[in-house]
């Protein structure tokens, strides 16, 4: 599908987006527009996650996935931001990278927001000739979905929002994250009989270490892969013991695996697409992706001391400087904002939030803030559950079908 790369047409140019469908334009729930994540991610190679996980919903529904603007064939090239983070949010690239590819982008940059795929995704109903569509958004394709049924609330029949991004832009100071994660760690050191409080052992570790941002990035990724901290071979809980007794060697070793890159080329999920949209959509210490980068910096300390420290306990309010959001925005150059910021009102379309309880990436407080502020919503939140629960729970998928089928 060919859309405009800025649709005021004082830059030329066209982006193709790939657009993948399975299922016959006739049937009977209509079609299905699944979102996925990042911001960054493909839709089209997930395309048969989608089918496993759905098969109920997906006998109704005619599926549609689409590469959204700056990710798989038009994915934004930024070499040496992509070797340095990979997929991450939480680790922090060098601002050499973040000036390069933003230079290397140039005016390009700012043609990425939520709001030009928003229109996407309007331009794509129309082709499919539907006159109201359903949309299930994950993490950010949260977000996405969310902002499209703010904008065209005539057009959505239902939506699911799995691992939810708030809908005025995500909390880049991570403070909701931080605190999540002592009540993550409490809950894994109860199942597995700890007698131990692995929390305040957390707060202890990063004051002596100040290792705030590769601990944390070591909670994200495993609050994903292993949201109950229960596999013995990535060992958290030990290493994390370990440490706070004097011996910090394995939770060394387990920051140093994951952070860093994790070799995903751009295709798979575009750093530059991702440092792009979120530096111009998220609301800023600073202000907006406008604001000049002299000065970010103070403001930026500023913000954080202002932080409450038991907001982010058991981390320190530092670390929300450090985090890798943070610093990919502070020297991305200034460049046009989001053209819609804010929600401008609550979601009045039936609502199905999904939020895993062990999720540090979208916390459970971020779904539960929206819902209360949401006419037609329904919360979910499985237990023991991480990030991205339709793709990783039973429980989160069965939610979904169920409430796609009603």
């Amino acid at each position: 599908m060919a859309v405009p790369l800025d649709r005021t047409g004082a830059h030329p140019g066209t982006l193709a987006l790939q657009v993948a469908l399975v299922g016959d334009a006739d049937a009977p729930r209509g079609t299905l527009l699944f979102l996925t994540g990042g911001p960054g991610q493909p839709g089209v190679p997930f395309l048969g996650t989608v089918r496993k996980r759905l098969p109920g919903a997906l006998a109704r529904y005619r599926l549609a996935v689409i590469d959204q603007r700056g990710t798989g064939a038009t994915a934004l090239d930024c070499p040496l931001l992509q070797r340095e983070v990979g997929s991450s949010d939480t680790v922090a690239p060098s601002a050499a990278a973040v000036r390069g590819c933003a230079d290397g982008l140039g005016a390009r940059r700012n043609f990425y927001t939520t709001s030009d795929t928003v229109a996407d995704l309007e331009d794509l109903r129309a082709a499919l000739g539907e006159a109201s569509w359903t949309l299930d958004g994950v993490s950010y394709g949260s977000f996405t979905a969310g902002r499209y049924a703010l904008a065209h609330p005539e057009r959505v029949r239902r939506l699911v929002l799995d691992s939810v991004v708030p809908l005025d832009g995500a909390a880049t100071l991570y403070e909701e994250s931080f605190a999540q994660a002592g009540r993550v760690l409490r809950a894994a050191c109860a199942e597995q009989g700890c007698d131990y409080d692995p929390a305040g052992e957390l707060a202890r570790v990063v004051r002596r270490d100040h290792n705030g941002v590769g601990v944390f990035n070591l909670l994200v990724v495993a609050s994903i892969v292993d949201p109950r901290l229960a596999d013995p071979r990535l060992g958290v809980l030990r290493a994390l013991h370990a440490s706070a007794n004097g011996d910090p060697g394995p939770l060394e070793r387990l920051v140093a695996n994951y952070y860093g890159p994790d070799g995903e080329p751009k295709e798979r999920f575009s750093s530059g697409l991702h440092a792009a949209t979120l530096c111009a959509d998220s609301p800023w210490p600073w202000g907006d992706a406008g604001t000049p980068v002299e000065g970010r910096e103070d403001a930026l300390r500023d913000a954080v001391a202002r932080l409450e420290p038991s907001r982010v306990w058991p981390f320190e309010p530092a670390t929300a400087a450090e985090q890798g959001l943070a610093r990919t925005c502070l020297p991305w150059p200034a460049s046009r904002p989001d053209p819609a910021p804010g929600h401008g009102g609550p979601l009045t379309v039936p609502t199905l939030l999904l939020a895993g309880d062990r999720d540090l990436s979208t916390p459970v407080q971020w779904a539960r803030e929206v819902a209360a502020a949401a006419t037609k919503a329904e919360l979910a939140v499985i237990e023991g559950a991480g990030h991205s629960v339709q793709s990783r729970s039973q429980a989160g998928a069965r939610a979904a079908e169920e409430f796609l089928l009603r």
